[in-house]
């Protein structure tokens, strides 16, 4: 089995068995908390764990070069640690998502309702009273908040291991920063969304571009990578230069999942095609899109962004827009030129060999991915 699936079924195996114990926990406070352990613990199944795999091989890659040297004795603690590290990064990321679904209200995850709408489903089922939109919005918001305090949980104790103090305080710098700017860049995303039509549409590619460095970018690549490389000691220099690798490449993930969030194959991305059209995403493939139009062509864009029942039939006239004014091209060769810019940095890199080359096989997973 490779290194790759080994940390795989150990992280796995680390999600099962901290959500295990809490579901003990909570089922003896009430039989109907297990349902929230039950949602959480379904979420955290599978997924393409990119954030654990780009920590993981940072920390991997700085072993050799780290500022901090550790003996054989510590490299096994770090070692043991890190998968705790790399778990703690899904749990969070599994926040992410119910947080993120619920803002963007959009009903399914990986081909599978989004958990506000199991909530929905559980409150139907059971013949409650009031609402079940809003129990779902209440059950959400709850699973979220808890799966951020459980990600804090799994990554304090992985640090426990830390082969130094100093190492210690440096991951837990970068988790903070991590949480902060993931945050920063969904409150704009939703602004967008909302304050588009009132501000210029010929710097919306600006502002849609600062939205995915935040929300997107530095959390699914950069932080992750520094959290990794500071866990094994690394130099400031070698961090800035990790750096330089992943914000472009994060960037570049992002627009291809906007490109997938219009086009994308249902049976692929798990999503309905042109979900990100009905939930009025402003991604820098709308933006481009939008500072082509016309006043009056623009003006409809907008209008119908801005609805959030598309038909089949608007979805394809917007699908065709976006097309038909260049934006998809000019998003393909962004994406195009930020790979690029982010494999010459990583070929500069003075880290392990054999980390490098995982490095390089995921960039190109993220900048050529279906899904």
């Amino acid at each position: 089995m490779s290194e790759t699936k080994v940390l795989l079924s150990l992280i796995q195996e680390h999600l099962d068995s901290f959500l295990a114990q809490r579901r003990d926990d909570f089922v003896a406070i009430s039989p109907d908390l297990s349902t929230v352990v039950s949602y959480s613990h379904d979420l955290l199944q599978g997924g393409k764990r990119f954030r654990a795999l780009f920590c993981y091989w940072a920390w991997a890659g700085a072993l050799g070069n780290a500022d901090i040297k550790q003996n054989e004795a510590q490299r096994a603690q770090s070692a043991e640690a890190i998968v705790g590290i790399t778990a703690a990064l899904e749990m969070f990321h599994g926040a992410a998502l119910v947080h993120d679904d619920l803002l963007d209200q959009s009903d399914t995850r990986r081909g599978a309702p989004a958990v506000h709408k199991r909530f929905e489903r559980l409150h139907q089922e059971s013949n409650w009273s009031g609402s079940h939109e809003r129990f779902g919005v209440a059950g959400s918001v709850l699973v979220g908040d808890l799966m951020l305090g459980w990600s804090s949980e799994i990554f304090g104790n992985a640090l426990l291991k830390s082969p130094d103090t100093s190492i210690e305080t440096a991951c837990r710098e970068e988790f903070s920063k991590m949480r902060v700017e993931v945050m920063a860049g969904q409150y704009l995303d939703v602004v967008e969304e909302n304050a588009a039509m009132t501000r210029p549409a010929d710097e919306a590619v600006g502002r849609a571009n600062r939205v995915i460095l935040y929300k997107t970018a530095k959390y699914t690549l950069e932080a992750p990578m520094l959290i990794g490389a500071a866990f094994a000691g690394a130099s400031p220099s070698l961090l800035r230069g990790l750096s330089a690798f992943a914000i472009p490449l994060g960037m570049a993930f992002q627009l291809r999942d906007d490109i997938l969030g219009v086009f994308g194959d249902p049976q692929v991305t798990g999503k309905p095609a042109g979900d990100d059209l009905r939930e009025g995403k402003r991604t820098v493939l709308v933006a481009l899109t939008r500072e082509s139009l016309s006043t009056s062509v623009g003006r409809i864009f907008d209008e119908m962004l801005c609805q959030r029942n598309l038909d089949q039939e608007q979805i394809t006239f917007l699908q065709q827009t976006i097309v038909g004014s260049g934006a998809l091209a000019k998003t393909e060769r962004m994406i195009e030129e930020l790979g690029d810019e982010s494999l010459n940095a990583l070929e500069s890199l003075e880290i392990d060999q054999r980390a490098k080359d995982e490095l390089r096989a995921l960039a190109l997973k993220v900048i050529d991915r279906e899904s």
